[in-house]
């Protein structure tokens, strides 16, 4: 039996109200996202566009920039100096968030479950673990250029905390040009300023990752007789995990990038990252170089983050 549709429910009046219906949904999303987009793309994807561009001139800061195509990128490839402050970068990008994520997330599992098994809880943390969350986040407050002071004075070779501590104990023989002496040392010294000035977020952020796996997870893993070891590697970390992967793109970029801590702390002769060599050249004038250069830290962050969300993609988890 054929259905009869009122006129003002014909086929064609349908379709119609379908499509004003799907036109103002698209209106009212381009409303809100215009103004946002513009803003990213004049201030965020314009500033990259024309540091690309640049890379490939001679532009030393003036009102000319010729055209002179991969010159900078070859002049790059034959530049002793630019590989030695890669490799440099290179390391730190490598085993700072390695060290650092693997801090982080001790230190919150500690702080979030590693108490004592109180009575009703199945994971409770250690007492007092907010303050500790303080202690631990209180370098994210103080500025990146004053922990650089502070730690190159703990540093010195000759007043520093740290010889001076050994020295106290009667450890001389340990006494160390922490940061104006061999390079392996001033490398291994900087990472550990890095870690240590990023350790404290990422224990705040783990920790709020953690306090959000509900507690009848812990329950059944308790009753299942797993220790902690074994809540941590079979229920902790996989329910985190992508927190982790994102913390570790982060940390990796802040790693690459490790300007001001090198710049200020390490004296050049020592250790000297990327970031610091195309300062360099900015301050030689050599503009058109130095993007190349940032453009080269550019393409490393890409090829970073590509890599780690490729081996960290797991299946995702609901809970």
């Amino acid at each position: 039996m054929a259905v009869v549709l009122p006129p003002r429910f014909t086929p064609e009046r349908v379709r119609n109200d379908r499509r004003y219906r799907t036109l103002d949904k698209y209106r009212f999303i381009v409303g809100f996202l215009a103004l946002p987009l513009l803003f990213y793309a004049v201030f965020v994807i314009s500033p990259f566009l024309q540091a690309i561009y640049y890379s490939f001139t001679d532009w030393a800061g003036g009102t000319t920039a010729n055209f002179v195509g991969g010159d900078n990128y070859v002049k790059m490839w034959n530049d002793e100096k630019f590989w030695d402050s890669l490799q440099s970068s290179l390391l730190l990008l490598v085993v700072v968030p390695l060290i650092t994520l693997t801090l982080g997330i001790f230190f919150a599992y500690m702080i979030t479950a590693g108490g004592r098994h109180r009575r009703g809880r199945a994971v409770s943390g250690v007492a007092g673990s907010s303050v500790y969350k303080i202690v631990y986040f209180f370098p994210q407050v103080l500025s990146i250029a004053l922990i650089a002071v502070v730690w190159q004075q703990v540093y010195s070779s000759r007043s520093g905390l740290l010889n001076g501590l050994l020295g106290s104990v009667g450890l001389e023989s340990l006494e160390q040009r922490w940061l104006g002496g061999d390079y392996k040392l001033a490398l291994f010294s900087t990472m550990a300023v890095i870690a240590w000035s990023f350790v404290g977020f990422y224990v705040v952020l783990f920790s709020a990752a953690m306090g959000a796996i509900p507690k009848d997870i812990y329950e059944a893993a308790l009753l299942d007789g797993a220790g902690r070891a074994a809540t941590f590697f079979r229920v902790t970390l996989p329910l985190i995990w992508d927190t982790v992967r994102t913390g570790w793109i982060y940390m990796g970029i802040q790693a690459l990038d490790a300007f001001a801590v090198v710049l200020i702390m390490v004296p050049p002769h020592a250790l000297k990252v990327t970031p610091v060599y195309l300062y360099e050249r900015f301050r030689e004038g050599q503009f058109g170089y130095a993007t190349a250069i940032g453009v080269v830290l550019l393409v490393l962050s890409m090829i970073f983050t590509l890599i780690v969300m490729r081996i960290g993609r797991r299946d995702q988890i609901e809970y």
